[in-house]
């Protein structure tokens, strides 16, 4: 007894380690709560939204603190101190079985039930509830449908029903999610990288926004062009009288109100609204009609602010990235007064011109080139360690880069704090490469994160897909270390030993992971682009060319960089804004009322530096001649670029050099300059000689563009006897 007793005076505590935990847990919290600020208002939008995401987002982010705890935990050694920070057994099961249940409940049931009930056009709760409810059936149809295929081989191989029911389920979820996560983290493990790589060029970032500029630029008009036809479709609704309109009167006064349609006269529409597509009335109005004429609304209304939001934030990534370029003849860097919506790093700087210039110019490239390179090694690495990790499990670099610590007396390696941290780096890589191509892909219904503005079914939307990838990508995770470690850890005995019921799923989660080069093959080569050009579909979102910029705006019938540099100038000078006002305030001025509410364009400052002699130069969009005299336009190819290369400085980009050759550029370059000199005048005053059919009798016709000098006369053509045929 006093032996044991002296064992457990000098056994440790994990009340240090409950305490680290426990702050670890409350610094998640706020950060999933400054992500909700980012993306949702939080005062205006409802608790059964915010509740649902904030464990959603919560849940997954504590299990990259259990995974290392419990690695920690697993591994009993002598040395106890070198475990870094553990908990006991009954604490960590507890709090996995919270965490996989809430998350699997989350991910499967709840988050897709209210996906559906805030998209749902109707207005009483009952009612959408069950139009929730069914537009889920399929897709609980086909769930159902594959657990109980999967039961039936379960209970085939296996033999005993204890288990199995839910093992299946268990098992058929990771499956799936393991499918959805290899492919996304593929292709995030290559994009992450390689986007550093680019932007760490300031003028090749430069030229990838003004090829994205025409794409944004056309959506942008496109939602808006579908917004007006709903406004123009709700308008002529409200002027309708008697029938079936009076038993939802109440509900189309919401919907124009929703609009904004003028107040003083709201039987009148604007003028020139609309894209002349709208979709005429039906006779009979239902309440199924005008619940999808509500949803189909509410969706032009946030795809219309994403748009925006999307333009308004090209626009600052082109004067900002301009600003730098411009830079480099000046040694100062002046970004202008911050924007209102600018964080608080944007808002209070400390940094003067020459360090801001320092930092942006230099330093920063550095950096992206150094962290692409570190991501870069970092990719390749989790890449080796799937391929290998089913047949030679003890060439996983992953493996020696988390155990690091003497043997304990199992003959395993231990995990200490700093094996801890970096297995936190490692899962905290792998779900950012998978939760980026997400933000990445066009998905259904045109789902986005807009600041402070995401769509309630969209925030659903992203907030599943987090839970359902988490899991998988965990347990992944965890396969890099070896069976003889993560066999013994909790994580394991409560779902790893189900999913390794069967011989299936044990193969399938040993090779399946090796699949991984496809997606990782796919996006380095340009294999989606590659598929679209040979049989003209692809994913386009995914899809990037040889030169590393992305195929979209191909798709839209733009030229090139070109188009969307003369763009974003025109939109900088306010010609673009103004035309877009012009047709959306053209009713407003006639009726006296204010027009649409909404996300309003905001055209960012465009920053002035000064150039290399001193001067003042001219930030991107600005002409150095306004208020002046206006420069000549002397080629269609150079609207809006000349004046801009001449205010730019020495580093700008180089405008005609991609598309063609030295001698097309000179060759061009000689035209433009012959077309704009202006004839002299004694060349005009010159009389042609007799032989060319000059002379005072014809001169006069001759310089008046008459048919005497036609070349065609000296072979018997024009108006001699030829009847304008050439004589040979």
């Amino acid at each position: 007894m006093n032996k044991i007793a002296m064992l457990g005076a000098h056994s440790p505590s994990p009340v240090p380690s409950e305490i680290f935990a426990f702050v670890s847990l409350l610094c998640i919290s706020v950060v999933v709560l400054l992500i909700q600020r980012y993306y949702l208002p939080l005062r205006t939008t409802p608790a059964y939204l915010l509740v649902p995401i904030f464990f959603a987002l919560w849940l997954p982010a504590s299990m990259v603190l259990l995974v290392p705890i419990d690695l920690a935990s697993s591994v009993m050694a002598d040395d106890t101190a070198a475990r870094g920070i553990w908990l006991l057994p009954g604490a960590l099961k507890v709090s996995w079985r919270i965490t996989y249940w809430l998350t699997f409940a989350l991910t499967w049931f709840i988050l897709p039930i209210l996906a559906e009930y805030s998209d749902s056009g109707y207005r009483e709760p009952k009612a959408k509830f069950l139009d929730s409810l069914h537009a889920n059936a399929q897709y609980y149809l086909i769930v159902f449908g594959s657990g109980a295929v999967g039961l039936i081989y379960v209970l085939i191989s296996y033999g005993h029903f204890s288990e199995s029911l839910k093992s299946t389920v268990m098992a058929l979820a990771y499956c799936w999610g393991l499918i959805l996560a290899i492919y996304l983290m593929g292709h995030g493990l290559v994009s992450i990288p390689r986007r550093l790589f680019r932007d760490a060029n300031i003028s090749g970032r430069l030229r990838r926004i003004q090829i994205h500029a025409p794409s944004v630029y056309e959506k942008m008009d496109d939602a808006e062009m579908d917004l007006e036809d709903l406004e123009l479709q709700i308008g002529e609704l409200s002027r309708r009288k008697g029938g079936s309109v009076t038993f939802f009167q109440d509900w189309i006064e919401e919907l124009v109100d929703m609009t904004n349609l003028p107040e003083a006269q709201p039987m009148r529409t604007r003028l020139v609204r609309g894209s002349g597509n709208a979709t005429a009335l039906p006779n009979v109005i239902t309440e199924k009609y005008l619940a999808d004429l509500t949803r189909r609304l509410v969706r032009a209304k946030h795809a219309r602010s994403r748009y925006l939001s999307e333009w308004n934030r090209l626009l600052e990534d082109a004067v900002k990235t301009q600003a730098i370029l411009d830079s480099a003849a000046s040694k100062k860097l002046d970004l202008g007064n911050p924007s209102p919506q600018a964080g608080l790093w944007d808002r209070y700087t400390v940094l003067t011109p020459y360090t801001r210039y320092l930092l942006h110019y230099h330093l920063v490239p550095y950096f992206r080139l150094a962290l692409a390179g570190l991501l870069s090694l970092a990719s390749v690495c989790i890449v080796w360690s799937e391929c290998v990790k089913g047949l030679l499990p003890s060439l996983s670099v992953i493996r020696y880069s988390v155990v690091h610590h003497n043997l304990g007396a199992n003959g395993q390696g231990q995990v200490g704090f700093a094996g801890q941290a970096i297995a936190a780096f490692w899962m905290l890589y792998m779900c950012a490469a998978a939760l980026i191509s997400i933000t990445e892909v066009k998905v259904w219904r045109g789902r986005a994160l807009v600041r402070r503005n995401t769509a309630h079914e969209s925030a659903f939307w992203y907030a599943s897909q987090v839970a359902r990838l988490s899991v998988p990508l965990t347990y992944n995770f965890m396969t890099f270390l070896g069976s003889g470690l993560y066999e013994n850890t909790v994580f394991y005995k409560f779902l790893g030993q189900l999913i390794n019921l069967t011989p299936l799923g044990e193969w399938f989660d040993y090779l399946f992971p090796a699949f991984i080069l496809l997606p990782v093959c796919a996006t380095l080569f340009g294999l989606y682009g590659k598929i679209k050009n040979i049989f003209g579909f692809g994913l386009d979102a995914l899809e990037d060319d040889e030169d590393g910029v992305t195929n979209e705006a191909s798709f839209y019938g733009t030229g090139s960089w070109r188009e969307g540099r003369d763009l974003i100038e025109r939109e900088l000078n306010g010609t673009s804004a103004a035309i877009r006002s012009r047709r959306a305030d053209v009713a407003s001025q006639n009726d006296g009322a204010p027009s649409r509410g909404g996300p309003v364009l905001k055209i960012p400052r465009s920053s002035t530096t000064r150039s290399a002699g001193g001067g003042p130069s001219t930030p991107l969009g600005t002409s150095p001649t306004a208020g002046g005299r206006h420069l000549a336009n002397t080629s269609a190819r150079r609207v809006g670029g000349s004046s801009s290369r001449a205010a730019r400085g020495p580093v700008t980009l180089d405008d005609e050099g991609d598309d063609e050759n030295f001698f097309e550029a000179l060759g061009h370059r000689f035209k433009n300059t012959i077309d704009t000199l202006d004839t002299p005048e004694w060349l005009q005053n010159m009389k042609k000689p007799k032989w060319m059919g000059g002379g005072d009798d014809s001169g006069s016709s001759s310089r008046g563009g008459g048919n005497s000098s036609d070349v065609r006369r000296w072979f018997g053509g024009g108006n001699g006897n030829g009847g304008g045929r050439i004589r040979l």
